[in-house]
């Protein structure tokens, strides 16, 4: 799963640095699924005086996986997706990723979520393959 660069931003990087906006731009096209995921975590997020919000729907189909994958293994897009959305994201597993809002990251609940218990207590054997 690769992104869908765009010929003009290819130019700009080849000449320096790039606008974050048009990267996300870039991410929001290539990476559609993963985009709106982490867009309505961060909404909701907003909705609510909780810590975070997080996704426990596997994905649609394999090619939406990927697109997750693909955006929460990417330093780049992930910072990127935190700093446009003002969240931070947590992982634990092929499809469960949360927003917390970044000053909870020094709380109990993001250790929690992060911990390798919560890792472990998250897992199931439909997960092997993902």
């Amino acid at each position: 799963m690769s992104l869908d660069v765009s010929p003009k931003l290819l130019a700009e990087a080849e000449h320096g640095d790039i606008r974050e906006a048009d990267f996300v731009d870039t991410v929001r096209t290539s990476l559609p699924y993963a985009y709106n995921l982490i867009a309505g975590l961060a909404t909701e997020l907003g909705d609510t005086t909780r810590d975070f919000t997080d996704n426990q729907t596997p994905p649609p189909s394999e090619q939406e996986r990927g697109q997750l994958l693909r955006a929460l293994a990417s330093d780049a897009i992930r910072g990127s997706l935190e700093r446009h959305f003002g969240v931070a994201l947590a992982f634990q597993n092929c499809h469960r990723v949360a927003a917390f809002r970044p000053g909870a990251l020094a709380g109990e609940t993001y250790a929690r979520f992060t911990s390798v218990r919560a890792q472990v207590l998250n897992q199931s054997p439909e997960f092997r393959d993902c």
